[in-house]
């Protein structure tokens, strides 16, 4: 069963409002081109999942697509610093930031893969994160005491961007770390997989394998530079001028000429 779209169609699937997990972890192997066609759409009411993002978060709320998100960090790193996009939109009350850890993001991510409501985790005795996200407390069955639980994180859609794909739905990421993409594919409802590169199966089999099975892919989608302008392992470097222009234009907080950059960038 083949399962490759085009962007567009692909990006069309989601509507307003979905909870939608992006993969990759700050500069590196985030799916780019999804969200700048998220933007082109005009998508409204997401609610955006990462244990940490930069660029695709910041340019998603910069453009008003936004409404809540769930994350444990948003900025570029020591790059060029926090998120102005991001930022600005919270301050103003036009998104929610729902805070997390990466841990817990992570822990609400194996509790929907797993198909349960909590996942138990300990480390944040003593965080204002707990009452900040009124995590719960449930008694150990079995005489440990009280323990710390995380609610389950199930999207309605994850977009993950990876080197090597089949017209099937089996992804590969090839170079650089996994992060939580495979996790993502397994607590998601739904999945869109950009690619640099559609190949055949058997090439994923002599390379050992796929990381994100078919069986949880919807879409499949050829998208060369799909990162861009953020990095892509073995494949390109994050586009440090493209990113200094975003950054210019989400300080300015115009939902309008961000919305316009987006939609006009390419690879």
């Amino acid at each position: 069963m083949h399962k490759t779209a085009t962007l567009a169609d692909a990006i069309a699937r989601i509507p307003d409002g979905a909870r939608v997990a992006l993969g990759g972890n700050t500069l590196h192997r985030a799916p780019c081109a999804a969200v700048h066609e998220l933007a082109r759409q005009r998508r409204r009411g997401l609610v955006l999942v990462k244990t940490a993002g930069s660029y695709d978060v910041d340019a998603l709320c910069a453009a008003g697509c936004v409404a809540a998100v769930e994350a444990g960090y948003v900025g570029y790193e020591n790059l060029l610093g926090l998120a102005p996009g991001y930022r600005r939109a919270v301050e103003s009350g036009r998104v929610e930031a729902r805070e997390h850890s990466c841990y817990t993001v992570i822990a609400g991510f194996r509790a929907a893969a797993q198909g349960v409501p909590f996942m138990p985790l300990r480390g944040l005795d003593g965080s204002d994160l707990v009452d900040a996200r009124r995590f719960e407390r449930v008694r150990d069955p079995y005489g440990g005491g009280d323990v710390l639980v995380v609610p389950a994180i199930a999207p309605d859609w994850a977009i993950l961007h990876v080197h090597e794909a089949d017209a099937a739905g089996d992804g590969a990421i090839v170079a650089g770390g996994l992060f939580e993409d495979v996790l993502m594919a397994s607590a998601a409802k739904r999945v869109i997989l950009t690619c640099e590169r559609v190949v055949d199966g058997e090439r994923l089999a002599a390379r050992g394998g796929a990381a994100i099975p078919r069986y949880a892919v919807d879409a499949v989608v050829h998208a060369p530079r799909g990162a861009w302008p953020l990095a892509c392992p073995a494949e390109y470097d994050y586009d440090l001028d493209r990113l200094r222009a975003f950054y210019a234009v989400a300080q300015k907080g115009s939902e309008e000429e961000a919305a316009r950059f987006l939609s006009t960038g390419a690879a």
